[in-house]
C-alpha cells in the first residue's frame, strides 16, 4: 500500500539518522558515571604517587608569554599538600571556595559549591582548578613581560606580598603588592562577584627616573584532558572569540597535532579552556591590542595553554598605569553567561556553550524548557509541556497529514483495483494512481510528515539535554534522578530486583520500554502491510528503537514516548472524524491470534 510504503521510507530514514547519530556521537554514557570515573582515576593516580611536580624553568620565547615549567624528579604530593606548600589567600563566596596562590598570584585552587560529582547525597563537590604539582593541574595566571630596563616583573615565580588573614569574598576584595629592583611597584586588587567572575586590576607605579615599557599577559594552563573522549556533538578543549576570526575552537587532539595557533591581534574578546559543563576564560583589557595564542607544549610535562600578550604600555617616571583583566572560572550556566555578556560587554561570551550548528533551534528550545521549568519546578514536566507546545505549533501540518492518511485508507479498494487492472503496465498504474490522488485530494507523502517534523526537535532536545548544565542532575519522578543520563534501570535484572550487574547493551530501562510500546501502538494504527518483509519490519522496528534509544538521555526518551502517545490520540481522533477505520485493535488481535496451519 502506498501510504505504508511512504511510512517505511520514513522509518528507514529515521533509523539511518539515529544510527549515524550513535556512530558519530559514540553512544554517550551516563554523565555521572563518567565524571565519577575521572575523579576516581585521579585519586588512584595520586595515591600511587604518579604526580610529576614541576620546578622553575625558562620562559618559552613564543609570543613572550611564560610557559609552564618542565617536570623534575622532586617528591610527588597529594592535593592537600600541594595547596599547603605555598602561602595563600582564602576564597569564600556563595558559589566558590578555594584560595589564591601568592606564588605567581595564580588562581589554582577552586571548587564549585553548588555542583557535586554524582547525584549521591554524600558526593564531593566539583574541583575545577588544581595546583600545578597535581597530575590534573589546571590554573589561570596573569603577569607581565618586561625587559632589562623594567627589572624583574611579576611572573610565574613571583611571590606577592599580602596582609595576613585576608579572605576574598564578594564584599571584601584583596590586595597584593610586589616591588622590584628598578623602582616599579605592582599593586594587584582582586575582587569577585556572587558567581564566577573575578576582576584583577593591576596598577604599575614607576618610581624610577626613566620611562619603562612592559606588556601584560594572561594564560590558562592545563596539564591533563578529560579521560572520556570528546564526541562530535560537543566541543571540549581550547576556545576563544577574538579579532576577525571570531569563534575559534581547538579540540585537545587537534592542538596536539598543530602545536600552536596564532590568530590575528584583537582589541576585544576572550579565550580559555572549556569542558562540557565548566570553563576557565580570560577577558583581556580592551585598552591595548593583544595577541591571542592557543598552544600545546610537549617538552617536560605535556600541557595545553590559551594565552594572550598585550602590546607594551609605557609608564613615565612618577606615573602609574592600570590594566584590568576579567577571569571567569565556573559553571557554564546560560543565564549567568548572558548576564556577563551584556553587563560586562564581553563579545559573544555565551559561545562558551556549544549550541551547535542548529543553534537557531537549540537555543529557543532551551529557552522554552527553562521558562516552563520556572513555572512547573521540574525539568521533566517542562519537557512534557514543551512537547505539547511543539505538537500545537505543528498541529495544522500534522492534522492535514493525518487527514490525508485517513482518506487514503478509504480509497484502498480503488487503489487495489488499479493495481490489479494495470498489473503488467507499471507506467499506466502510476498514472492512474496519480490521477486518483488528484481526484481524491490525497498527498501520498502525508504519512512521512508526522515523523519527519519531530527529527529536528529530537536533535535540538538532545543537544539541550547533553550540553546545558541546567539539565545536569535534574530529577524527574521515581527512579529518574538525572534527565541528562540514561534510564538507570534494566528489564534484564527485573529493574533492580535481581542482584546482578547488567551489561551496558542490556540496560533497557522502564522509559525506553514505554517508548517502544507507544511506538508499537502508533505503528499499529495503520493496516499491516501485506508484504511479509514489510510486515516483519513493521513488527521489529519498535524493538530496534527501544534498544537504540536506551542509551540516550532519559529526558529525550520521555519526550519521545510522550510525543508518541499524543500522536496516537491525535491520529485516532482525526481518523474517527474522517470516518476511517482505526486499525489498532484489529492489528493487535491479528498479531496474537493463532495462525492456522496449512493442514487446517
Amino acid at each position: 500500500m502506498e501510504n505504508n510504503r511512504n511510512f517505511f521510507i520514513t522509518i528507514a530514514l529515521s533509523v539511518l539518522i539515529l544510527t549515524l547519530w550513535q556512530v558519530f556521537y559514540m553512544n554517550p554514557r551516563i554523565e555521572t558515571q563518567r565524571e565519577a570515573a575521572r575523579i576516581e582515576a585521579e585519586r588512584v593516580a595520586q595515591e600511587q604517587k604518579a604526580a610529576q611536580p614541576a620546578s622553575p624553568g625558562a620562559q618559552t620565547p613564543q609570543a613572550g608569554v611564560p610557559g609552564a615549567p618542565a617536570a623534575t624528579g622532586t617528591a610527588p604530593v597529594d592535593r592537600a599538600q600541594a595547596v599547603a606548600a605555598s602561602s595563600r589567600i582564602a576564597i569564600d563566596t556563595p558559589s566558590l571556595k578555594g584560595s589564591i596562590n601568592l606564588t605567581g598570584g595564580r588562581l589554582d585552587d577552586l571548587s564549585l559549591k553548588d555542583y557535586t560529582v554524582t547525584v549521591e547525597p554524600n558526593s564531593p563537590i566539583i574541583e575545577l582548578l588544581n595546583p600545578q604539582a597535581q597530575p590534573n593541574g589546571f590554573y589561570s595566571e596573569i603577569g607581565f613581560v618586561g625587559s632589562d630596563a623594567t627589572g624583574t616583573v611579576p611572573g610565574p615565580d613571583t611571590v606577592w606580598t599580602a596582609e595576613a588573614n585576608q579572605t576574598l569574598t564578594p564584599a571584601t576584595p584583596v590586595t597584593l603588592t610586589y616591588v622590584n629592583d628598578k623602582g616599579l611597584t605592582f599593586k594587584r586588587t582582586i575582587s569577585v562577584d556572587q558567581d564566577y567572575m573575578f576582576t584583577v586590576s593591576d596598577t604599575v607605579t614607576n618610581a624610577g627616573g626613566a620611562p619603562v615599557s612592559l606588556s601584560n599577559y594572561g594564560r590558562v594552563t592545563r596539564f591533563d584532558k578529560p579521560t572520556h573522549p570528546s564526541i562530535y556533538v560537543l566541543h571540549e578543549g581550547l576556545i576563544g572569540v577574538t579579532g576577525e576570526e571570531g569563534l575559534q575552537e581547538f579540540k585537545y587532539t587537534a592542538i596536539e597535532e598543530d602545536k600552536q595557533s596564532l590568530p590575528g591581534k584583537s582589541t576585544d574578546g576572550w579565550l580559555g579552556i572549556t569542558d562540557k559543563y565548566w570553563a576557565v576564560a580570560l577577558v583581556p583589557s580592551g585598552k591595548q591590542p593583544f595577541q591571542p595564542r592557543f598552544s600545546y607544549f610537549d617538552d617536560g610535562r605535556p600541557r595545553y595553554q590559551s594565552d594572550y600578550l598585550t602590546d607594551p604600555v609605557t609608564v613615565a617616571p612618577g606615573q602609574s598605569a592600570t590594566v584590568e583583566t576579567l577571569v571567569f572560572a565556573g559553571a557554564k550556566e546560560v543565564a549567568k553567561l548572558n548576564t556577563y555578556e551584556d553587563g560586562r560587554q564581553i563579545r559573544q561570551f555565551n559561545l562558551l556553550i556549544d549550541w551547535g550548528w542548529f543553534y537557531f533551534i537549540t537555543k529557543p528550545m532551551f529557552w522554552l524548557i527553562d521558562t516552563l521549568y520556572k513555572f512547573l519546578g521540574n525539568f521533566g514536566l517542562a519537557i512534557l509541556a514543551t512537547t505539547v507546545i511543539v505538537k500545537g505549533i505543528f498541529f495544522p501540518l500534522a492534522n492535514k497529514s493525518y487527514k490525508s492518511m485517513a482518506n487514503m485508507k478509504m480509497v484502498q479498494p480503488k487503489m487495489l483495483e488499479i493495481r490489479e487492472k494495470y498489473a503488467d503496465d507499471k507506467m499506466k498504474q502510476q498514472q492512474a494512481m496519480m490521477e486518483l490522488y488528484k481526484t481524491e485530494k490525497i498527498n501520498p507523502l502525508a504519512g512521512c510528515w508526522p515523523v519527519l517534523i519531530q527529527i529536528p526537535v529530537f536533535f535540538a532536545l538532545y543537544k539541550v539535554l547533553y550540553v546545558t548544565i541546567e539539565m545536569r542532575h535534574a530529577p524527574f519522578f521515581g527512579w529518574i534522578h538525572d534527565l541528562a543520563a540514561p534510564d538507570p534501570t534494566s528489564l534484564f535484572n527485573l529493574f533492580g530486583l535481581l542482584p546482578w550487574g547488567v551489561p551496558a547493551f542490556l540496560m533497557i530501562g522502564v522509559w525506553p520500554i514505554v517508548m517502544g510500546i507507544t511506538m508499537f501502538l502508533q505503528m499499529r494504527m495503520n493496516p499491516t502491510p501485506p508484504d511479509p518483509t514489510q510486515a516483519m519490519i513493521f513488527t521489529w522496528m519498535p524493538i530496534i528503537f527501544t534498544f537504540m534509544l536506551a542509551s540516550f538521555p532519559a529526558g529525550l526518551v520521555i519526550y519521545w514516548a510522550w510525543n508518541n502517545f499524543l500522536s496516537i490520540v491525535q491520529q485516532g481522533v482525526i481518523m474517527k472524524r474522517q470516518g476511517a477505520k482505526i486499525e489498532l485493535w484489529d492489528n493487535l488481535i491479528a498479531l496474537f491470534k493463532k495462525k492456522p496451519t496449512p493442514a487446517e
